[in-house]
Parts: structure tokens; sequence; C-alpha cells
């Protein structure tokens, strides 16, 4: 082993330098890929950075709950003593289980009519738990090749076979289900409702249509980006679609437009037991917290009352998107999510610069977020946005 690597230059330290973590870092500074964290002051939908004050646009708060005050208050002022708690202590199948959960779960069962439903303490959990739980050696994945980078980890994770078929390419995942569905005992694809980059969205129709061609067929959504913020009562794509009860493995998270944290799963009582007996990082990790918990609750109880935001968001993306198209660009949004594909980092770190300048908390996305050429800046639209301001930003992109 030793002699297979005299070949590499050495440093003083006797590190190999294409191995060292100074390299690295000095490489991705080189490549205009170097990430820091930054330093701001939030202030409702505004931040504040270097006592320069901006327009927060690259936040995930799509409906506006997460600054809003008066909600806030409103669910203080009727939180029970018994949810008043800011931790859970335990995992939840030792003493974390607090009313609070079977509550929230319920409720998620009743909003998307399945039999069960679970929550789990991140997005992130939830995606690279599911999957090597429910996948085995002779199981088959079938990954639209942009789905998250947490999904990418459950599938590593796993002893299933993987292969990602081309983004949104329906054509190749069929013709992928017809050469190996005799092959494995189960095969599971894997897609978002909303992809997060571009902000295309998903046929979930078109993959109900695939699986539904074979018995050993499952599909996973993921609805991160979708739930609260489509579908009449704001319950994401799957509603919007009429596919609600045709998707197995049907996912969302509490942490964007729902303004709280952790995520869920609804599913079919046989898979929510399954998962509890199995899934590892559901297993082994702390509850969240019971007024974490509670306020999820409140929140998705009034989830179809917001219609109007939705509707604005989505009026507001329209604009936007609107506005790109006149400028030349090309446009791959279907939603609130709308990028602005410069293609090279230094450029796109620019442009973030210039709007920044402008009073707009815009961020440059790079690879390896991105694939290399395609970096770009990303406006995640929220309801909080008036009038004004979408008009004020059309202009500053005009």
């Amino acid at each position: 082993m030793l002699q297979n690597r005299e070949h590499e230059k050495v440093d003083k330290k006797g590190n190999g330098k294409s191995n060292s973590f100074e390299w690295t870092i000095e490489q991705l500074k080189r490549q205009d890929n170097y990430r820091v964290l930054p330093l701001i002051d939030h202030q409702d939908k505004w931040i504040k950075q270097d006592g320069h004050c901006m327009l927060n646009l690259s936040s995930n708060d799509y409906l506006g709950l997460a600054s809003d005050i008066s909600l806030r208050n409103r669910f203080m002022c009727n939180l029970p003593e018994r949810d008043f708690l800011f931790s859970s202590s335990s995992s939840r199948l030792l003493t974390g289980n607090y009313p609070a959960y079977t509550e929230l779960e319920q409720l998620l069962s009743e909003l998307f009519g399945t039999e069960k439903a679970l929550t789990f303490s991140s997005g992130y959990h939830m995606n690279v738990g599911i999957l090597p739980a429910v996948s085995d050696v002779n199981t088959l994945i079938l990954a639209d090749k942009l789905v998250h980078a947490s999904l990418i980890d459950g599938i590593r994770l796993s002893t299933a076979h993987c292969i990602r078929y081309r983004h949104q390419d329906y054509k190749q995942l069929e013709s992928l289900l017809a050469k190996y569905h005799t092959a494995f005992a189960r095969i599971i694809i894997v897609t978002e409702s909303i992809f997060s980059m571009d902000g295309d969205v998903t046929s979930l129709n078109r993959l109900v249509a695939l699986k539904n061609i074979y018995s050993n067929v499952m599909l996973y959504v993921d609805e991160a980006h979708g739930i609260g913020v489509r579908g009449k009562n704001g319950l994401g794509i799957a509603e919007e679609q009429g596919c609600l009860h045709d998707i197995d493995f049907l996912c969302g998270t509490f942490g964007k437009a729902i303004a709280s944290m952790g995520a869920y799963v609804v599913c079919r009582k046989t898979l929510y037991e399954y998962l509890i007996n199995r899934m590892r990082t559901f297993i082994f990790s702390t509850a969240l917290p019971p007024i974490v918990v509670a306020w999820t609750k409140f929140v998705l109880s009034q989830l179809d009352t917001w219609e109007d935001r939705r509707k604005w968001l989505s009026e507001m993306s329209d604009r936007l998107r609107q506005t790109l198209r006149e400028k030349g660009y090309a446009v791959t949004s279907e939603s609130h999510i709308v990028p602005l594909i410069i293609g090279a980092s230094d450029n796109a770190i620019l442009k973030a610069s210039e709007l920044q300048h402008n009073g707009f908390y815009v961020l440059p996305v790079r690879p390896p977020t991105v694939p290399e050429g395609t970096s770009r800046l990303r406006f995640s639209l929220s309801a909080a946005l008036t009038e004004t301001e979408i008009t004020y930003l059309c202009n500053a992109i005009r």
C-alpha cells in the first residue's frame, strides 16, 4: 500500500498535498467555490449585514409565516402548559413520545387522508433513514439525477442497487422499469416534486402511471418545496395533480413553508410500523422538543386558510419569470423558486454582489451544489413580499 503512494508529492509535515485539508481549501478559493458562514442580523423579511439592509430573497419562508409576529403571539397565548418544554430528552421509543407527537401525526393523517403519518427530527434524517430501511440487495432504486443530497446519501447508505435516470426523462425511466422489473424483488422510484435548484415541477401523475404497470414498484416523493405552497389546501404538488393516495412514501418538511422544523412521511399502516422498527435515524434520534411539535401542529391546522398567500406567491413568481425571459435568460422554473443561471462561479458572485448593493439579499449557488458551468442566483420568493418590492426587484433585473 505504501509503495503505491510513493509518487505523491509530500509536504513538510509528511502529508500528500493533494489529500491535505489546506490544499483542498486553497483549491476551493481558486475556483471561487470557497464558503464562509455569513454574519447577518434578521429583522422580519430583511437582512442586515455590514450596516447594509437588504430584502431577504434567499429564505425558504415561502408563506411568510416564520416572520409573522401575530401568528406567533396567537400560538403562545393558547399553548398548553404540557407542551411548554424545550427538550424531549429522549428518543420517541423511550420517553420522548409526548402527546403533541401523536396529535400532530393524527392531524397529518387526516389532512392527507392516509392510514398513518410519522414525523422526524429533520428532512435530512428522513431521507437518509427511510431508503436504507426499506431496501436491501434485492432492491433497485431509480432516482432522478437531480434529487437532493440527503436522498443521495440515503441511497449510498442502503445496500440497494441504484440507477439515476436523466432529470425528468420519463421515457428513460419507462425503459429502465421494463428492463429490470423482473430482476429485482422491489423497485423504488425516487424524486422530488419541486426541484430546489431549477424550480421545475415533476409530473407525479406520469410516475404513478409507470409505477402502476408493475406490482413490485413503489414511489417515493419528497415534497419539501411543495408542501404549504401548492394545492388547493396547501398539501403540495401531489394534491395539485390529484394523486395524494397513489404515492407509497409521500414525504415533506416543516422547515420551509410551514415555518417550523422536522419532517414527515404519510403512508400505509404497514410501512409506518416497519419504519418505527427498522429506521435507524428514527430509532436513535432524540425527539424534537414538544413546543416545536405543538407549533407545527398549530400551523398545519390552518394550512387551508392561506390560499390568498399561495395565490400571491404564484403571481409574483410569474412576474419574475417573465422579467427574466424579457432579459433573454433561460427559465426552467415552474414555481416560487426562480433561478437566474449565470454560468461561471465568479460571474455569479459578481451578479449577486450587484443585487445586494441594490438592496436584495440574493446568494450565488455554485458547484458542487450545481454542475460546473451552471452557477446561478436563486430567488426564493416569499408571500411576505409586497407589490412594491417585487416591482422594484423586476426593475433592478431589467
